[in-house]
């Protein structure tokens, strides 16, 4: 699904886009840094509570293309700064993080790259 089909079919307000033709592959959830290090798959999404800077590492380290921040929270000055140094889109969304991702599989989101 192209980035922009993911903004919107599911609610997302756009922060930081780079590319909305990008094709994403996958989806990643989780708000432990070396987790998502450790485990994201590249070309994905990732649905997170953390908006510090340090998630743009994380990204640039793992390939994901697009980071969703949940709860309606909002990135840091210094975050949105280094997505745009990085070519990493941010997407803030209202819903929590089970709701976030349900929107995305509604909206017809398929892991294709498992």
């Amino acid at each position: 699904m192209k980035l922009k089909e993911i903004i919107q079919k599911t609610y997302l307000e756009e922060v930081y886009c780079y590319d909305k033709e990008i094709k994403i592959t996958s989806g990643y959830t989780g708000d432990l840094l070396s987790d998502v290090m450790g485990n994201a798959p590249d070309n994905s999404v990732w649905v997170t509570v953390q908006s510090h800077v340090n998630i743009i590492a994380v990204a640039s380290i793992r390939d994901i293309k697009a980071i969703i921040l949940c709860n309606n929270l909002k990135f840091d000055e210094e975050t949105i700064d280094k997505a745009r140094e990085n070519n990493i889109s941010l997407l803030s969304s209202k819903y929590n993080g089970f709701q976030t991702i349900f929107n995305l599989f509604n909206a017809g989101f398929e892991i294709s790259d498992i």
